[in-house]
């Protein structure tokens, strides 16, 4: 007799694993589908750590919320450590525009429940002491935001899903959907035959390709960043240093100290470098390393461990595809999290769950309005 799943989940990355867990924790039979060899292989593991609810939508704002609120008592909830620290985020400003267009986005976010306010630059340089001071007009800061390990949180997701009876298989590609209608009955793998009441796409840079086998176009596309680590040095760092500034070749980057002494940064190049290919390109380390030592100069002689390149699946408009595809009764999407899938991944399983359990609240249809797969992507999300 074939096993029917209440969901199967296509993607063990920063979305699925959590969103298993979920979905097994509250007594549904989960299956999790990766062509990878275990969860967290594809971009999760070349997250750099930042969690913020510092965005500039209320959605983003009210999800990863929830999301600091779960990574803050993983440890107590699930005994497992995953190096969280809440050193907060910062967005110094050296321009007049840039202050100018801080403090009236600070407003949107207070206003949408967001703990943030501005500190004169002698208050900032308090929380970064090695900040360059010649030019520096102040900073927003968000205490509760923060930092943890996406390795240790993946694997430790992954085997509380288990714990609770979630199934994964892992080496196994979903080669297509056999639909009947208007519901997919199974999903066809290069091993197997499986069958859900309910199907999720959260396969990341191949979200287009996963839901393309629905005959669903969506617009994620992917483009890639670098980043990096240093060996572990003495703490000497308050929050995450974001400079919204562009410069030649890349517009913001940003970089923070995590728990245990690794300073790790990430830039944002321009124009974008579209596709997936991971090689590390020899232009990245110059650049961000000139954009470090200009704001914390004190970082001249820190050492570099290695450098990374990963990808961001991008929507227009830079806000996530999260909820049920119309012309399927029982296919959902959860994909284009550009970049942000570790920071959102488990506020975000929380609100998947109660659309696909059609347990969702006023509040719940209120915070998806920005996520929703028929909007019309003219937004923008300020903090991409």
């Amino acid at each position: 007799m074939k096993k029917l799943y209440d969901l199967i989940v296509i993607g063990s990355g920063s979305i699925g694993v959590p969103v298993a867990l979920e979905f097994a924790k509250m007594g549904q039979s989960v299956l999790v589908i990766d062509s990878l060899p275990s969860p967290g292989q594809g971009q999760d593991k070349k997250a750099i750590g930042g969690i913020r609810a510092t965005h500039s939508d209320k959605g983003k704002i009210a999800v990863a919320q929830k999301s600091i609120e779960i990574f803050s008592h993983w440890k107590e909830t699930y005994g497992y450590d995953i190096q969280w620290q809440s050193n907060g985020y910062s967005f110094p400003a050296y321009t007049e525009k840039d202050e100018t267009l801080l403090k009236n986005l600070m407003k949107i976010q207070q206003n949408d429940g967001l703990n943030i306010h501005w500190l004169s630059p002698e208050e900032y340089r308090e929380l970064n002491p090695g900040i360059n001071m010649k030019g520096l007009r102040g900073s927003t800061y968000s205490p509760e935001d923060g930092s943890a390990s996406p390795l240790l949180f993946i694997n430790s997701c992954h085997f509380k899903a288990v714990d609770y009876g979630a199934e994964f298989k892992f080496n196994e590609k979903v080669i297509g959907f056999q639909i009947e209608n208007n519901k997919i009955i199974s999903v066809k793998t290069n091993k197997g035959t499986y069958h859900p009441a309910s199907v999720l796409n959260a396969a990341g840079v191949y979200a287009k390709e996963v839901s393309l086998m629905a005959r669903i176009d969506i617009p994620v596309d992917s483009d890639s960043h670098e980043a990096g680590i240093s060996e572990p040095v003495g703490p000497f760092m308050g929050p995450m240093v974001v400079d919204i500034r562009k410069e030649p070749g890349s517009k913001n980057f940003y970089f923070y100290q995590n728990s245990i002494g690794h300073v790790v940064f990430c830039l944002t190049p321009d124009p974008p470098i579209l596709g997936i290919n991971n090689r590390a390109t020899s232009t990245f380390l110059p650049m961000i390393a000139r954009r470090m030592i200009k704001v914390m100069p004190m970082l001249a002689n820190l050492k570099v461990r290695r450098t990374w390149r990963g990808q961001y699946p991008n929507s227009p408009d830079g806000f996530p595809i999260v909820g049920k595809i119309n012309e399927l009764d029982n296919f959902y999407q959860a994909v284009g999290m550009c970049g942000q899938g570790f920071m959102l991944g488990p506020g975000l399983a929380e609100l998947v769950y109660r659309l696909i359990t059609e347990s969702y609240t006023p509040y719940d249809l209120e915070v998806s309005k920005s996520f929703d797969p028929y909007r019309d992507f003219k937004g923008k999300e300020m903090f991409k």
